[in-house]
């Protein structure tokens, strides 16, 4: 997701708290203070994209189920679950929950919020990860009504969900923010303006938003009294704010502004060895999109394999990010998915997708010239306006400049601004990323597929596609087989350079002893909030 999906940009949530007391009451109140590298893009789950959105709907809203350690699952709004034999029907029994104005949230809050996500009038971009639910597809393609989609309130608090084929990791799948229920009479109410800001949208979960006017930096999670495990939260106002300067945030750690940071390069070196120093890989990976429908040439083999050969993922990770980052075996995540031992980004390793040598990028270079009939090539290279997303572009910048013929200018800017330009084909070169929302390979492959909305540059190839159809399709009740299935295609993928990998992040971060219970989940942009506490 982003998570979502991966959902874009990876961006680190960092922590901070304080105490104080209430002053009516005496009780110790816990506050805490959140810091973000970008602001909320949108809090509607229908057309959420990003990580920033991801995160703080996940604090303000809950699923059927809740990832936890160890990539488990355990109930959320769903008390309960069965599945029939045959893999393909999902029952979810509710418990009676609210949303935050004491409304109960029912059944159909699902099916409506399903319903509205695959609905083509939508256009949301994550329509797709719905595609194995009975008719879904056919309904984003304008085929068929949003009603009759496979998923079906019986009364209230009974969800039952007719999947296509077996799913085994639809669980974890239904745990992420883009199947999350949508209170109907906020979105009726509020119709293309839902989401907008904090006053146009309802919350189910452990905390209400509060000051979010739509683009504003700084914002508010207050902890709801109508969540039904509220009992179980510790912590009464989270004070949100987005910081994209690594200085400046370390300076509001120093002066105990701040009791949790991010580190970012130098600052990495200069306090790796501090006893608060916390260091937390992430399944997500950093990477280079060419936009082949805008330059028919990056259609061209040899240009994308010479781009590839001619950037040093290793010295972007261990020279000029140097905050953990680590140069990548491929598109999809190491220390994620593993299978009887074996990992999947060892299994699908491909040395020269993701090696430097320049001397053979030029070779590649001047047959691609040759074969496309051009002699230099000017593009800009998109990505965000943060510290790392600039060290990262003009690192990018050197290498693919050294090049014959290749100019390229940066365009650093807002990272709400970033994802619009991306989803529309607004670039040249950007650089993105991806996020797991849940511990399968199939959650990176499948965005690369031809007609995903997230294959920004529109790579194709049809060999690929087969492979990822086949592994959720004719293998799909077979793991062994939807194994190499999946190994097959990320190889096709990385020998045929559709993108090009840059890093896998990490992130590096200083924490005081008084905030207790943090955790970090690689594969999805959740939090155990009934652990986090101040002390």
């Amino acid at each position: 997701m982003l998570k979502i999906a991966g959902v874009g940009l990876l961006t680190a949530v960092v922590l901070a708290g304080c105490g104080s007391k209430s002053s009516d009451s005496g009780a110790k109140k816990q506050s805490a203070n959140w810091m973000v590298a970008a602001n909320i893009n949108t809090m509607d789950v229908s057309k959420m994209t990003d990580l920033i959105s991801s995160q703080n709907v996940n604090a303000t809203n809950e699923g059927l189920l809740k990832m936890t350690t160890g990539n488990a699952v355990v109930p959320g709004v769903a008390k309960n679950y069965t599945v029939s034999k045959d893999g393909k029907t999902w029952t979810f029994n509710l418990r009676h929950s609210k949303w935050n104005d004491g409304t109960p949230v029912t059944a159909k809050d699902f099916v409506y919020s399903w319903q509205r996500t695959v609905n083509p009038k939508t256009a949301s971009q994550y329509a797709y990860i719905f595609t194995n639910i009975e008719n879904a597809d056919k309904i984003n393609a304008g085929k068929l009504s949003p009603s009759k989609l496979g998923a079906k309130a019986e009364g209230d608090y009974k969800l039952v969900v007719h999947l296509i084929k077996p799913q085994s990791y639809f669980k974890f799948m239904v745990s992420q923010s883009y199947y999350f229920p949508e209170e109907i009479s906020k979105v009726k109410k509020y119709g293309s303006s839902y989401g907008t800001d904090a006053q146009k949208n309802g919350y189910n979960g452990p905390f209400v938003l509060k000051g979010w006017n739509g683009t504003n930096d700084t914002w508010k999670l207050v902890k709801n009294p109508k969540y039904w495990n509220a009992k179980a939260i510790k912590l009464d106002t989270l004070n949100m704010q987005a910081i994209k300067d690594p200085n400046t945030a370390l300076n509001g750690y120093q002066s105990g502004k701040l009791d949790f940071t991010t580190l970012s390069g130098t600052q990495v070196k200069q306090y790796k060895n501090d006893k608060n120093y916390h260091l937390y890989k992430q399944a997500s990976i950093y990477y280079l999109e060419m936009n082949e429908k805008k330059f028919p040439m990056f259609k061209n083999k040899n240009i994308r394999k010479a781009f590839s050969l001619a950037i040093d993922k290793k010295q972007l990770a261990n020279k000029v990010l140097a905050d953990g980052s680590q140069a990548p075996k491929g598109f999809v995540a190491d220390d994620m998915s593993q299978r009887n031992g074996k990992d999947f980004a060892d299994e699908s390793y491909v040395k020269g997708a993701v090696a430097y040598n320049l001397n053979e990028a030029k070779k590649y270079w001047a047959k691609g010239l040759q074969e496309t009939g051009k002699k230099s090539v000017n593009l800009t290279l998109l990505s965000d306006d943060t510290d790392v997303a600039k060290r990262s572009t003009e690192f990018v910048q050197s290498q693919l400049t050294k090049l014959p013929g290749v100019k390229i200018t940066n365009q650093n800017v807002p990272y709400k601004t970033r994802l619009s330009r991306s989803a529309s084909g607004q670039f040249d070169l950007v650089i993105t990323a991806w996020n797991a929302d849940y511990p399968d390979p199939s959650n990176f492959l499948d965005i690369l597929t031809s007609k995903n909305s997230y294959n920004n540059g529109k790579w194709s190839n049809a060999k690929y596609d087969a492979l990822v159809k086949k592994s959720e399709g004719a293998d799909a009740a077979n793991e062994g087989a939807r194994w190499n299935d999946m190994v097959q295609a990320e190889k096709v993928l990385m020998n045929d350079q559709g993108i090009v990998p840059l890093y896998q992040p990490a992130i590096s971060t200083l924490m005081k002893p008084k905030i207790h219970g943090v955790q970090f989940f690689p594969t999805a942009p959740q939090w155990d909030w009934s652990k986090i506490s101040v002390k």
